[in-house]
């Protein structure tokens, strides 16, 4: 990283530290972004898709319906910007047989891991405001038992050393950006938390976009920096009431643009241009709650139909309804683990899995005699692959002029 890459305009301190290399530190928060009828719009735009999926998600009879496929889904893509891949029937699987296998698994044990990490920062900030204490705790779930973890990531702490952003392979001197210097992050960060809890005008979508760009610029951790950036978008708008539940994601969205993605972040810290970064960010906004809305009304249309089979069938077994909602979760269950979870007879489990068998629910995945493992294919699917959002067949439409 170089000084000149840095134009008159930029919102921060491109310095050269004591050991030769230049490192950024970016300005507190808020710029000055004026406002026009075409950025108005777009916040309007962006706020009106954000509140019709919380509409939808109050209409929820169980919300886990909806928070944990798109929790898991969240945690695919996220990882996946990081070059961490695991799809969603191998997490999925994951999570149901509890496996203590370790390299095939490596990838998916990494991202259940930000799957527990994004539950646990939604139950806590309904105690405890986003904080660096909270981001220490998600941090060390999210790298626990991972490669490498406890060695050289230090799980749960912030760096004391300098990191940088650039090829792989590269060095200090030939990185596309380099964070502030480790002594810096105190202040860096307290700047941070004073913004999030502060009294600003500005309108909560917008506050979002800037405390995302300005936690990669920090970049306080020594990994896992994309992702815990990534999942804080989520808690604050949770923590901010824009959401009713947590529904909305936007790393599938990054992760089709993530050209852009990168483009615009680095745009901001070298030339000061937040806007094209929180357009950006608001197309993203709009585009994601359009999809998470016509996914809600999915597979809100056949857990209604499933509850009807438990109204109209004679005989439903016990078990059947338990089951239809864990399905509902996790489209995968063994009935081994099922029975441990719920305290239910074998017997009584396999009566209910062989209900929805008939009933067309179910179906077994393995092609095995013993410890057998039985999937919702039609959830699975809409699991698995996002809704395109109303009238947007096209690709997201992202700022290319620069």
């Amino acid at each position: 990283m170089k000084p000149d890459q840095f134009t008159a305009n930029y919102p921060g301190a491109c310095q050269k530290t004591l050991e030769g290399y230049y490192a950024y530190t970016p300005a507190p928060l808020p710029p000055h972004l004026p406002l026009d009828w075409d950025l108005i719009r777009l916040i309007s735009e962006a706020d009106q898709a954000l509140g019709e999926l919380s509409g939808a998600g109050q209409l929820l009879p169980n919300p886990h319906l909806l928070i944990r496929p798109y929790l898991r889904r969240e945690a695919i893509l996220s990882s996946r910007i990081e070059d961490t891949h695991a799809d969603m029937g191998q997490l999925a699987l994951f999570e149901e047989e509890d496996t203590d296998a370790d390299e095939p698994l490596t990838d998916v044990r990494e991202v259940a891991n930000y799957v527990h990490a994004l539950e646990h920062g939604l139950k806590r900030v309904a105690e405890l405001p986003i904080s660096s204490r909270l981001l220490k705790e998600l941090h060390a779930i999210l790298l626990k038992d991972v490669r490498g973890g406890e060695n050289t990531k230090t799980p749960g702490e912030y760096r004391r050393s300098q990191n940088w952003i650039g090829p792989k392979g590269c060095t200090l001197a030939e990185a596309t950006f380099v964070p502030p210097p480790h002594h810096e992050l105190g202040q860096c960060l307290g700047d941070l938390e004073n913004f999030i809890h502060g009294d600003y005008p500005e309108p909560s979508l917008i506050k979002a976009a800037l405390i995302h760009y300005q936690f990669e610029a920090i970049h306080p951790f020594l990994d896992g920096n994309g992702r815990i950036g990534r999942l804080l978008i989520t808690l604050y708008l949770c923590e901010q009431g824009c959401l009713s539940q947590p529904l909305l994601y936007l790393s599938g969205f990054f992760d089709e643009t993530r050209e852009d993605y990168y483009r615009l972040l680095l745009a901001v810290s070298q030339k000061g241009e937040w806007r094209p970064w929180v357009e950006y960010f608001l197309r993203g906004v709009r585009l994601q709650a359009q999809r998470a809305r016509l996914d809600t009304q999915k597979i809100l249309a056949h857990y209604e139909g499933y509850q009807a089979k438990l109204k109209e069938g004679k005989r439903v077994p016990q078990e059947a309804a338990r089951i239809l909602d864990h399905v509902f979760a996790n489209p995968f269950i063994s009935i081994a683990r099922h029975t441990k979870r719920v305290g239910a007879s074998y017997q009584m489990v396999q009566r209910g899995v062989d209900f929805w068998i008939e009933h067309g629910l179910l179906e077994e995945a393995t092609g095995q005699q013993r410890n057998r493992v039985f999937v919702a294919p039609q959830i699975f699917s809409i699991m698995a692959s996002p809704s395109l959002p109303i009238n947007a067949n096209a690709a997201p439409d992202v700022d290319r002029s620069k």
